[in-house]
């Protein structure tokens, strides 16, 4: 990232120095461009100052502070930014104040985006000898709560999935959020993990140590929810229970009608029952249903000779 101004003094020099001062920075940090050379004139007549554009090439850090600064500014948010540097490409930035929750979003989707934002400010190659820096923002203390709930989360995973011996997928998550349940599990025996799907949909799946790594997430069934039963008062308690014994008492006697119909009709004498002579017709095996038809026909023809 960029900062420039066009400054006029006397020399060219004099307008770098001035640049230099309104920009907040050093002479040796900036770099100036000559727009217009100095004119002395002649007996005072016909002089003009020197033109400078003066740029200053903004460090990775200055650039995501004026970054977030602008931003804020912009969203109306009051914060303090507090930049933590290690001098080895990675840097911490802790966002703190009233209102700034609003760039964490539902479990730190906005935090996500706002960090990537950040670093690409912060690495805009403006500058061929500039050294990546790799920034992680933190506001409110998030990633910290955030990192205990993915701890604590993964362990009750892990002992379900022990349990059962089944695969549970989580939901999907950023790469910093699965490192984490990464690192939790391989403390605890007999479970493993692997991360599945695309990118912006990657989950991280735990299952059995000894079986084979999971390639795809299998959602976990919801039981249906239980249908609520309507409510009622003492009042329809005690005619419902009424109703139901009614019914019972109705029912039953309608059952023993029906017994004692059965058992006054007379029973059917089978004992002048006579099997005809002659050998009974070898069973036809059918083979398909097109057969039913002729099958049918020769049973009828056959009750018919053989009358009871």
């Amino acid at each position: 990232m960029k900062k420039d101004i066009i400054v006029t003094a006397k020399t060219v020099e004099d307008a770098a120095q001035n640049g230099a001062a309104q920009l907040g920075v050093s002479r040796e940090d900036v770099e100036i461009e000559v727009l217009e050379e100095p004119k002395k004139g002649f007996l005072g007549m016909g002089a003009a100052p020197a033109k400078v554009k003066v740029t200053y090439i903004l460090k990775p850090l200055e650039a995501a502070r004026n970054f977030i600064e602008t931003l804020m500014a912009d969203l109306g948010i009051t914060a303090e930014i507090q930049i933590h540097d290690d001098g080895d490409g990675e840097s911490l930035i802790t966002i703190e104040g009233e209102g700034a929750s609003i760039l964490i979003g539902h479990h730190g989707d906005t935090l996500e985006a706002f960090q990537y934002l950040v670093n690409l400010a912060a690495n805009k190659k403006d500058d061929e000898d500039r050294q990546y820096t790799r920034i992680t923002v933190n506001i409110e203390n998030y990633r910290e709560k955030r990192e205990e709930t993915l701890r604590k989360l993964a362990a009750k995973m892990a002992a379900k999935v022990k349990k059962s011996g089944r695969n549970i997928a989580l939901e999907p998550m950023n790469a910093y959020e699965r490192r984490i349940i990464h690192a939790e599990i391989q403390k605890i025996e007999g479970v493993s993990t692997n991360s599945v799907g695309a990118e912006g949909n990657r989950r991280v799946v735990i299952f059995p140590e000894g079986e084979a790594k999971p390639t795809e997430a299998r959602p976990e069934r919801k039981p249906r929810p239980r249908r609520e039963k309507p409510a009622f008062d003492k009042g329809d308690k005690r005619t419902k229970s009424f109703d139901k014994a009614e019914k019972r008492t109705a029912n039953t006697a309608e059952k023993t009608e029906k017994s004692d119909v059965r058992k006054e009709q007379p029973r059917k004498d089978y004992s002048a029952y006579k099997r005809p002579e002659g050998s009974r017709p070898a069973p036809r095996k059918i083979e398909k249903a097109k057969d039913l038809d002729s099958y049918f026909a020769k049973l009828k023809e056959f009750s018919s000779n053989n009358p009871q």
